[in-house]
């Protein structure tokens, strides 16, 4: 591929080395750091003059504010050096939990960050599995919202011996889209589970939709923070007489107590989560934790996107 740069913002380096690396590319030469006051300060190391540009930055763990400081400074940096186009790689976007007005005086965080990727110079964005589909109106640029539901269900289909009578459980009504989806690809049933919230990351009172009882079940959502709710409703679940409980995030934030709490959640099989958040640390302390690769769905991505090709394909199919 010609007239094309890779670079990788400092929130996960390995997964930004792992798409150059199938991509047959170099990653390009950036430095960043910062001054005595906390400035993010970068410098490119090379030319992007009509260069195709992908900067890849995930803004689900770590210091995102610094994460995301960062890549709007690299986007700058990189339009202002003439690149013909740059476009923001976010396998997670930073802040899409803050996607409405639901009480009086809230922000629309995701909002105000898709103004900035914008005014930064951003002119094209990939990202994966959005908290709230929505957030790609946010933006006047093209936005590719890819799915890991192909991952997912490559996942479901090789490591859960009891698939074919599964349960597809949703922790939230939010995620009943997602989950209604999987289910209908592996040809099984589907459960929800509805809850009240006391406050953010705190759930008072669960409630199953469906049957559980005597088969295997497999929670679905978009992202796990503390896992109060993983946990909760693997509870829950066990409860309602599932013999096997496993769930599965895209965004493995795992922030807080949520290890500890994985730990000593013994009804819970395994959490599989993706790479779209680094997880070196959260798999050395959590047997538990398992990791779906998504490096092969951005850089297959990043490569249609480079060559003017589709990426509808992707939304249904994991790339060889």
């Amino acid at each position: 591929m010609r007239n094309i740069k890779i670079f990788s913002g400092s929130s996960h380096p390995d997964l930004a080395r792992r798409i150059a690396e199938r991509l047959g590319l170099p990653l390009g030469k950036v430095v960043t750091k910062k001054f005595s006051n906390g400035e993010t300060c970068v410098e490119i190391g090379e030319s992007v003059r009509e260069e195709d540009v992908f900067i890849l930055q995930s803004g689900g763990s770590g210091p995102v504010n610094d994460h995301l400081m960062e890549l709007l400074i690299m986007i700058h940096a990189c339009k202002i050096a003439s690149a013909s186009r740059v476009t923001a790689v976010l396998p997670c976007f930073p802040y899409a939990r803050q996607d409405r007005k639901d009480r009086s005086r809230a922000p629309i965080t995701a909002k105000l960050v898709a103004n900035m990727l914008s005014v930064a110079g951003a002119d094209h964005i990939i990202t994966m599995d959005l908290h709230a589909s929505q957030i790609q109106g946010f933006f006047d640029i093209p936005v590719d919202n890819l799915y890991a539901e192909p991952v997912a269900l490559r996942w479901i289909r090789e490591s859960v011996a009891e698939w074919r009578s599964c349960v597809v459980v949703s922790p939230d009504a939010g995620g009943a889209k997602r989950v209604t989806s999987i289910a209908d690809s592996l040809n099984v049933d589907f459960a929800l589970i509805h809850k009240d919230r006391k406050r953010a990351n705190e759930v008072e009172r669960m409630v199953l939709v469906g049957d559980v009882a005597g088969r295997v079940a497999v929670l679905v959502d978009d992202m796990a923070d503390t896992c109060g709710t993983i946990c909760h409703a693997a509870g829950k679940l066990a409860e309602a007489g599932a013999v096997k409980v496993y769930a599965m995030v895209t965004h493995g934030v795992l922030s807080g107590p949520a290890v500890a709490r994985l730990n000593q959640a013994s009804l819970l099989e395994a959490l599989v989560v993706t790479d779209t958040v680094p997880q070196e640390d959260n798999v050395r302390d959590c047997p538990k934790i398992q990791v779906m690769d998504v490096s092969i769905m951005l850089a297959e991505a990043i490569r249609r996107t480079h060559n003017g090709e589709s990426v509808s394909h992707l939304f249904v199919n994991v790339p060889l």
